[in-house]
């Protein structure tokens, strides 16, 4: 959830902006970790809008260019100028102007960025804000433009793994669809006519495409008013706490999404150390970048541990916060001082060992979706071929 905020800055000024967190107790503390005392704190109203939110590959792009720019010595007001063409989506080109404009008026560009009405993810803008701070704004866009990309790299690659069983499962449910609506009704009335007895398979089958010929478009009706529900109660911060807990706890989904959560967090984790963010601010905004409530909460009831003294890696193990491979790559970066550096690497490689373990799963449904659909089909087969044989004489 979006919060507007007015809050203080150590020198008096005010400032306002947007931030996204769970709960108006999340906001203000992720902005005193920004060294800001929170005045108001409410959530962001908006009306219905059917604009989408630019994507990790699109937010890429234009980071990407700004760090190229900025890397050439490219004023920052002139490389957003020269950036905005990059923009494709309306959204986003907005997004671009509005951040030249506030930045001609003096604000940083973090500050520009986060006061824009087109959400960007807050582990960007912390990365930039750490820069800002210690003028190094040039690898903060860097470190933005990398992070941005490989999170753009990673969906796609999940989207190409679940491609084919989607197009699978669409395909054979239209098939289906349209025997028993179509196929079935016509051969209903033809045994009909005929006055013959017919075989429990049949009429069972022919009971089945009945019900949907009368019903379905009642059930199609509760079933976009109940997706409708399930996605408004979703959306709420409790729906969303819920789904993501309940998530957590089944047997093959719950490691699958600790795996992912685990690598976003410590690329984001790894980035913000890199930029000179203090570990627990770091923290603060990493667990954001998680984008699961479940290990957001555990990496925050870790982060209590290390501010009372505890070893990073153990308090993270602790509240079982993140991967076993992961918490030992950072328990060495700990040990060796290279905590930035060894939590990049652990999210490398617990994006590699998640993508494997969702191929896995994958491999394991595409299968299981052609058994499925084939034994359906078998089955309305079947029933229909035993009608037809119970016709013959004798």
């Amino acid at each position: 959830m979006r919060y507007r905020y007015r809050a203080a800055r150590s020198d008096g000024g005010f400032v306002r902006g947007v931030i996204a967190a769970a709960g108006p107790a999340e906001a203000d503390a992720l902005l005193l970790a920004r060294g800001l005392s929170p005045v108001e704190t409410e959530p962001e109203v908006s009306g219905l809008s059917f604009r989408r939110a630019p994507s990790r590959a699109e937010l890429a792009t234009i980071f990407r260019s700004l760090s190229t720019l900025a890397e050439a010595g490219v004023p920052l007001e002139r490389a957003l100028a020269a950036t905005a063409p990059l923009a494709r989506d309306s959204a986003l080109r907005e997004l671009v102007e509005d951040a030249r404009r506030r930045l001609r008026e003096g604000q940083s560009l973090s500050a520009a960025l986060r006061a824009t009405e087109c959400p960007v993810p807050a582990v960007t803008l912390s990365l930039l804000e750490a820069g800002e701070r210690g003028s190094r704004l040039d690898a903060a866009l860097e470190q933005a433009a990398r992070q941005l990309e490989q999170e753009a790299e990673l969906v796609t690659r999940i989207r190409q793994a679940l491609a084919y069983p989607l197009v699978l499962l669409l395909a054979g449910s239209a098939s289906l669809l349209v025997i028993v609506t179509v196929v079935l009704p016509r051969f209903a009335r033809l045994l009909t006519d005929l006055d013959q007895a017919l075989p429990p398979a049949t009429r069972l089958l022919l009971s089945l495409s009945e019900l949907i010929g009368r019903y379905g478009a009642l059930a199609l009706i509760g079933a976009i008013a109940a997706m409708a529900a399930f996605g408004a109660w979703r959306n709420s911060v409790e729906g969303r706490a819920t789904l993501h807990r309940t998530l957590q706890r089944l047997p093959l989904i719950g490691p699958l999404r600790l795996g992912f959560a685990s690598a976003r967090f410590s690329r984001a984790f790894g980035g913000m150390l890199a930029a000179g963010v203090p570990i627990l601010s770091a923290i603060d905004t990493a667990q954001g970048a998680a984008a699961d409530v479940a290990v957001g909460e555990r990496l925050l009831r870790a982060r209590k541990r290390i501010a009372e003294g505890g070893p990073v890696a153990r308090s993270f193990g602790e509240e079982r916060a993140l991967t076993e491979t992961t918490l030992q790559l950072i328990a060495v970066g700990e040990a060796s001082g290279r905590l930035s550096d060894m939590a990049l690497r652990a999210a490398d490689l617990a994006d590699r060992e998640a993508e494997g373990r969702l191929r896995g799963l994958v491999t394991l449904l595409e299968p299981a979706l052609v058994l499925l659909f084939g034994g359906l089909v078998a089955f309305v087969a079947a029933a229909l071929l035993q009608a037809v044989y119970s016709l013959r004489p004798g």
